[in-house]
């Protein structure tokens, strides 16, 4: 058990709500360890990059969404599959954040760690 790499962030959950944060999150990964073009279309990755590249995010994602994907072999296939999905979810998030936003009173919370908090929510 001790071999098994801990998760670097929260995985992709099965509803989709933290998305965003999720694909920003592997993208700086697979930046890193020098695999982004591996998800990029016309991409000629070797098949070690490709598997490497793979594992990567199926270790980050819900295991329901895991075993809907098990067949999926090709990383580029798979961020295809889950942007299909999840990409609606700009057009959820957004409109909210821009009200929760424009509704934001500083007034409306007793201390600052609170205000504060709800900021970061709404920008993040």
């Amino acid at each position: 058990m001790a071999n098994i790499e801990n998760r670097k962030f929260i995985a992709l959950d099965i509803s989709g709500k933290n998305y965003l944060s999720w694909v920003l999150d592997v993208k700086l990964h697979l930046s890193v360890k020098k695999l982004r073009h591996t998800i990029d279309e016309d991409n000629a990755a070797s098949n070690e990059e490709r598997v490497t590249a793979l594992i990567f995010p199926r270790h980050h994602i819900d295991d329901d969404l895991k075993y809907e994907y098990l067949t999926v072999e090709n990383p580029l296939e798979l961020w295809q599959n889950l942007n299909d999905r999840f990409e609606h979810m700009k057009a959820v998030v957004l409109p909210k954040a821009l009200n929760d936003w424009s509704q934001l009173r500083f007034q409306d919370f007793k201390t600052v760690s609170e205000y504060n908090s709800t900021l970061f929510k709404i920008v993040s």
